[in-house]
């Protein structure tokens, strides 16, 4: 009989409270999911990450959501008469401890009698909870109390809304919305008779087998006189508990969520748009299920607003990974040729017009000789910048390096905000024209976006911010040319050809790149909305087979360009300030006839290709302004720079005023710190033409040393 002397002690003296209840819009305020979910742009949900390992809590669910026939199921199994009592049933007390006399002496467990308010208080206090030996006269006490509080500030819907939401189902599903989820796999709106009498068996004793679970839901299912089988609910009992407590989700953008949400609750809103997002990872997954057979089974995505920086979408993998390819370092092959060019625009070397040498070339790097390739392995002879670009030729990109100048390439890069390059000039060599350089797909598409913004420079958000003001980087008058280029399907003809996944049917701007082996595969393009920037490969770095820019990463940037214009067509920027157009030819006749951009002051109406024995003396190697790091891992014995000439027949290398050897071969020359003047001179020791630059390490400068 204690169980009722203890019932009737609380009814006697509920007018004192033993702490104050929260009220229900208190309880909702401060319920925090195990998840955080993030939303798009438009507040439209995305995708969520796990932040609480402890319990799995999904969103709360309002008691209309809910299926009337679990609401029926649980008050049957826990409390009959919950819309009758007022927090403490004296009746079920009673009754229980009558039952109880007989389990006792029979050895059983002893029956409750807390009626759901009085549960609810225990879920929402926990000094109130009970423990492994059960809860003591004063928790009893206590909790008895704060039901009565409850039920005289909260109405009875709000009370099981908020029980169903709390109360513990199975191991760490707490609330219907995760016990629903996860069990059956659907809402807790669409529960079924069956379903909901095995939760509200569940309620009792989450941790039971699945057996004695169906024994207590089949006992149910006949109180409430339904019509579902006992077999069909021991069977659905048996699929819904053994089944893995994974809540199986989409990850629409899992990498980007992971980088914006913090404390689990908390809903961030993200620039990425949702629409967007689904489908560019569709179009990823489309496109790498049809390279499958050809070894590609990764790729990755990104789309920037170009004129706030904004990041519409942002695929890490094709959700099959844990790996976020959107910051993955991977080598970046031919991207980096635009920003090559738009140097020696920038400081007036060339012109889009100025025919590049396209034969074969050995280049002195390190210990060895550097022999760059076209990707056809041929050879086209002469061919103007605009070609060489536009259909991604090696050899004339290594040339261009040679006169623009290493460290300058290299400085203008880490400016753009290619921070993985983080070696000097000298440990990437001539092979960083055609990128040797590891690169992530995020800063590469940034760089892009600065082209696309006229040479203008900012960084990416994937946060809602104020507007960001860019600062000049790049020229303007360079950036557009280099756009134009890119943009024009005839130049890049003779390796892509007329019709390709690069030729969109309105104005955008491509490039593709594919690093050695195959193992990876770009492409990056702009209009002028919009920076697409797309990688294909394997994340464990094994090569593809017969992927090249166009069969592998193209196809998928079209179709997201194709997307991000179905609305309105991408259109050209105005030329700025400082262009102007001339119709220019070609001696001998390389290239047809065409009109040209230049930067005014470059331009020409005839372009001659001159031949080797009337060209001018020039220093190739090192050229003006360079700055030259000693490598510590080579030995000072064979650590040697290259001094190379064009049109040095008949002339002499002479170093901070020593001669040294001919200028007609190479000459090798130990480097010695510090700076240093470079001249070729005639017989007369007249100056013909001068280089400065400078060495830095750690070796003083001692000497010249020349062989």
């Amino acid at each position: 009989m204690r169980h009722v002397l203890a019932m009737l002690a609380c009814a006697a003296l509920c007018a004192t409270a033993a702490a104050a209840m929260p009220t229900p819009a208190q309880v909702q305020a401060a319920y925090r999911t195990s998840d955080a979910q993030l939303l798009d742009r438009h507040g439209v949900p995305i995708d969520s990450v796990r932040i609480d390992m402890r319990v799995r809590r999904l969103a709360w669910t309002p008691l209309a959501d809910i299926s009337p026939a679990l609401g029926a199921a649980v008050l049957q199994a826990e409390d009959a008469r919950f819309m009758e009592h007022g927090g403490i049933d004296l009746r079920a007390a009673g009754q229980a401890a009558w039952d109880n006399l007989f389990h006792n002496l029979l050895g059983e467990r002893p029956r409750g009698a807390s009626t759901i308010t009085m549960q609810l208080a225990g879920l929402l206090d926990a000094q109130l909870r009970s423990s492994r030996n059960g809860r003591s006269w004063q928790q009893k006490w206590d909790q008895a109390l704060a039901a009565r509080e409850i039920e005289a500030g909260w109405s009875k819907q709000h009370i099981l809304e908020a029980y169903l939401n709390l109360a513990p189902f199975r191991g760490e599903l707490q609330g219907v919305q995760a016990a629903a989820r996860i069990l059956f796999r659907k809402l807790p709106s669409g529960l079924d008779q069956a379903e909901s009498v095995i939760l509200a068996a569940l309620l009792r004793a989450p941790g039971a087998a699945p057996q004695a679970v169906a024994r207590r839901a089949c006992a149910l299912e006949r109180e409430l006189h339904a019509s579902t089988s006992c077999a069909a609910i021991e069977w659905q009992a048996e699929v819904a508990l053994g089944r893995s407590a994974v809540l199986p989700v989409d990850a629409g953008a899992r990498q980007a969520a992971r980088k914006l949400l913090g404390e689990g609750g908390l809903a961030g809103r993200s620039t990425l748009d949702a629409g967007l997002q689904r489908f560019a990872l569709d179009a990823l997954r489309r496109h790498l299920r049809a390279l499958a057979g050809r070894n590609a089974g990764d790729g990755a995505l990104v789309v920037i607003d170009n004129a706030s920086g904004e990041l519409l979408a942002y695929v890490g993998n094709q959700g099959n990974s844990e790996v976020d390819g959107v910051l993955a370092l991977r080598q970046a092959g031919s991207t980096l040729k635009p920003f090559l060019y738009e140097l020696a625009l920038e400081r007036r070397l060339l012109t889009a017009a100025s025919l590049l040498d396209d034969s074969p070339l050995d280049v002195a790097a390190g210990a060895g000789m550097y022999v760059p390739q076209n990707y056809d392995r041929q050879f086209k002879g002469y061919a103007s910048v605009r070609t060489s670009l536009a259909s991604s030729l090696n050899i004339p990109a290594v040339r261009t390096l040679m006169n623009t100048g290493l460290e300058r390439f290299h400085a203008r890069l880490q400016a753009l905000g290619l921070n993985s390059l983080t070696e000097d000039a000298q440990f990437y060599g001539p092979s960083l024209a055609l990128g040797s350089a590891d690169v992530s797909l995020l800063e590469l598409a940034n760089a892009y976006r600065t082209l696309a913004n006229g040479g203008m420079h900012g960084s990416v958000s994937l946060r809602p911010r104020v507007p960001e003001t860019g600062r000049r980087l790049l020229d303007a008058g360079a950036s557009f040319i280099v756009g134009d280029i890119l943009a024009d399907r005839g130049a890049r003809s003779p390796t892509f050809g007329l019709r390709s996944e690069l030729a969109t049917a309105y104005w955008s701007a491509v490039k593709t790149g594919t690093s050695k082996d195959m193992r990876d595969n770009w492409c990056l393009g702009y209009s002028d909305r919009y920076t697409v920037g797309v990688w294909v490969g394997n994340f464990d770095g094994q090569p593809m087979w017969d992927v090249s820019g166009v069969s592998g990463a193209a196809p998928v940037w079209r179709d997201v360009m194709d997307y991000l214009h179905r609305d309105r067509p991408g259109r050209q920027a105005a030329p700025p300030r400082g262009l102007v157009r001339r119709e220019v030819r070609f001696l001998p006749a390389h290239e047809a006839p065409r009109s040209e951009w230049f930067l005014a002051g470059t331009e020409t109406d005839l372009v001659e290709a001159v031949a080797p024995a009337r060209r001018a003396p020039q220093i190739l190697y090192p050229a003006d302004g360079s700055i030259i790091a000693i490598d510590p891992d080579i030995p000072e014995q064979v650590e040697r720079i290259v001094l190379r000439a064009q049109a040095g027949q008949g002339l002499a290398w002479r170093l901070d005023g020593t001669q040294l050897a001919p200028a007609d071969v190479p000459a090798a020359w130990r480097p010695l710190a510090g700076e240093h003047r470079l001249e070729l001179v005639d017989t007369a020791g007249k100056v013909i033409a001068r280089s400065r630059f400078e060495v830095r390490g750690e070796r003083p400068a001692n000497g010249s040393t020349v062989n």
